[in-house]
């Protein structure tokens, strides 16, 4: 994650104080908002998925089903594209966590090709965009409230609220956002200059937790105690989860400039959703959506499936991810990434069964993770959040390593492009407010 907006987080204290009211103000905001695109996403979902096919008597999960959702779905989202104002937006293939505030005129679409694409089965998460019109939303919110606030400290504030309402806890948006504050190289304390992301970061989870927001953790066996033989099998999959991984970040531009080459978003889009059918209908409803729920069914049922069935779920998740992110879906790639580490992991339990789940599951959620999203902190903190395991954390610490070091040269999972619709007319940026 870079290019980050700069931020005046270098503040005096008594500024600090008085900023904490707005910071969990963008906390509650940005949580809201996340929750109410969920719930619209899981209204279509549970309509297109399960109410219509019960209606009309037929199977949601049969292959026919997922080819023709994903297929219409993709001729949605190209038309919205093509013709509605704002072009939902800019290509998520090009942007990255924290980006300018877009234009107010920009989300509609948006908002609409988010929900299509989360409800429709597409394997993206909501990161990328929730956190593109949050920051529109409160930027132009903020600037009517506190106009004396600028607005890249808002951009920063509402990244970390967002964060903290996405994972269910400000840990996340404290990871991250160390990183971010660091390179600003602005002075002062660490611990001020986090201070305001931490508190909107905080408002923004407990707002989650109270809305009853799904989480990252999943029940799997207790793993209590480091065995020497757990560094050499984690150290394993991890790097062999990172691999994989590596191979969609090479995939990514070839199979984006072959979208892209057919010019007309409706052609492409849809051509990806039909795509992405024929790889639902082969893998079947666990290889859809962004993946939270699916992890959750797959580590949890994980006697029902072979080997075989766990290695063609890895490969037609990896290809998914790298066809939505390619064809003009709207979403982010964090969220598939964990899914397809938390499979590798399943699947080195189900080939090594001595291998202790929590150990396999987090070192591949670890490796994956860390390749799609090139940030160490985010990959620690999702594989300590999902085996639930303090025990995890200085094995992970040591897998992180030779993993970072894979991934330190390779290339971002980002395509250039042309400047985004940013907002027309940016804060001011006094020293304080």
């Amino acid at each position: 994650m870079t290019d980050q907006p700069a931020s005046n987080t270098d503040l005096p204290l008594r500024t600090l104080v008085r900023l904490a009211i707005p910071a969990v103000l963008i906390g509650v905001v940005s949580a809201l908002v996340l929750w109410a695109l969920d719930e619209v996403s899981a209204l279509v979902d549970d309509g297109v998925w399960t109410n219509l096919p019960k209606a009309l008597g037929i199977d949601g999960s049969s292959g026919w089903w997922i080819f023709g959702v994903l297929t219409l779905t993709g001729l949605a989202v190209g038309l919205v594209v093509r013709f509605v104002p704002g072009h939902g937006g800019p290509d998520t293939a090009t942007t990255e966590l924290m980006a300018p505030p877009l234009r107010l005129g920009v989300l509609p679409s948006l908002i609409v090709v988010t929900v299509l694409g989360l409800a429709g089965g597409v394997s993206l998460g909501p990161e990328n965009p929730i956190i593109a019109i949050n920051a529109a939303l409160l930027v132009a919110l903020m600037a009517r409230l506190w106009p004396r606030i600028p607005s890249n400290l808002i951009i920063l504030i509402t990244g970390a609220g967002t964060i903290g309402a996405l994972f269910g806890t400000p840990v996340a948006a404290a990871l991250v956002f160390t990183g971010i504050v660091a390179a600003l190289k602005t002075g002062g304390a660490l611990w001020d200059r986090l201070f305001l992301p931490l508190v909107a970061a905080g408002a923004g989870s407990i707002t989650m937790t109270l809305l009853d927001h799904p989480t990252f953790l999943v029940p799997m066996p207790a793993y209590t105690t480091i065995q020497p033989v757990d560094l050499l099998s984690g150290l394993i999959i991890g790097v062999v989860a990172t691999a994989i991984g590596l191979v969609a970040v090479f995939l990514f531009p070839l199979v984006h400039r072959f979208f892209h080459r057919i010019g007309n978003p409706v052609l492409y889009i849809t051509l990806g959703g039909a795509v992405l059918g024929v790889l639902g209908a082969i893998g079947g409803p666990i290889t859809l959506f962004k993946g939270l729920a699916q992890m959750s069914e797959l580590v949890q049922g994980r006697a029902e499936f072979s080997g075989w069935q766990l290695l063609g779920i890895v490969a037609v998740k990896v290809v998914a991810l790298v066809v939505a992110a390619s064809a003009g879906f709207r979403g982010g790639r964090i969220f598939p990434a964990v899914f397809i580490g938390s499979a590798v992991g399943v699947l080195a339990n189900a080939v090594v069964p001595s291998v202790p789940l929590a150990v396999a599951v987090g070192c591949g959620i670890l490796g994956l993770t860390l390749a799609i999203a090139r940030d160490g902190w985010v990959a620690l903190f999702v594989a300590a959040a999902v085996t639930g395991s303090a025990a995890m954390l200085p094995l992970l610490c040591l897998i992180v390593l030779p993993t970072w070091l894979m991934v330190s040269r390779a290339p971002l999972m980002l395509i250039p492009a042309a400047e985004p619709p940013v907002a027309d007319k940016p804060s001011p940026s006094p020293t304080s407010a």
